[in-house]
């Protein structure tokens, strides 16, 4: 086997890495609640001592799953796209919307994992249900950083009403609405005029 460049062998993945992606794939379709460890295990194809060796619940596998779609999602694709499309802080703002646009519009837009999360799981104190708070937290903590560096002095509460924008135009998009992220930009520019900035 070869890892597509020639004389370079594939390296198989490890078992652990095997588990979280097919975890990463059911997850990020189904949800945390509608897909069954059963189903991780015939997606990985491990036998279930094997998953348990490397996560010893699911509870631990969806805080992996979360942990590796902010790493995917929130760092490795918003954060660099926002700050690829502007150099101005509040263009940058607006870019978000810009990117969702996009996102929007892709044949797999499956929404946030975050807050789909936050729906399927009642139970505040779940460990899952926390770490899917946190992660949203750290989204709103970028959107405070670039209120901040416009110029904005309540970047928090910025942030927090930007936020709302965000995640009410990914549920608006998922109910079908292509046009969810123009229409939350639109409001973002009504924020950031009424601030001044």
């Amino acid at each position: 086997m070869t890892s597509g460049r020639v004389g370079v062998p594939e390296v198989p993945a490890s078992a652990r890495e095997r588990i979280l992606a097919a975890a990463y794939a059911l997850f990020s379709r189904s949800g945390v609640t509608g897909v069954g460890v059963d189903a991780v295990i015939a997606e990985a194809g491990v036998a279930k001592a094997t998953l348990y060796r490397n996560f010893a619940s699911k509870d631990e596998l969806a805080i992996a799953f979360l942990e590796r779609r902010e790493a995917r999602w929130t760092n490795g694709w918003l954060r660099r796209e926002v700050q690829q499309r502007a150099e101005d802080p509040r263009a940058r703002l607006l870019a978000i919307f810009d990117v969702f646009g996009e996102w929007f519009q892709r044949e797999d837009f499956e929404g946030c994992a975050f807050v789909t999360v936050l729906l399927e799981l009642d139970d505040r104190d779940s460990i899952v249900r926390q770490a899917a708070v946190r992660h949203l937290e750290n989204i709103r903590s970028f959107v405070a950083e670039l209120a901040g560096a416009a110029g904005i002095e309540d970047a928090d509460g910025l942030a927090r009403q930007w936020h709302i924008l965000m995640k009410g135009s990914i549920v608006s998009a998922a109910e079908g609405d292509r046009q969810a992220a123009v229409r939350a930009q639109e409001l973002g520019e009504l924020l950031l005029a009424r601030r001044g900035v």
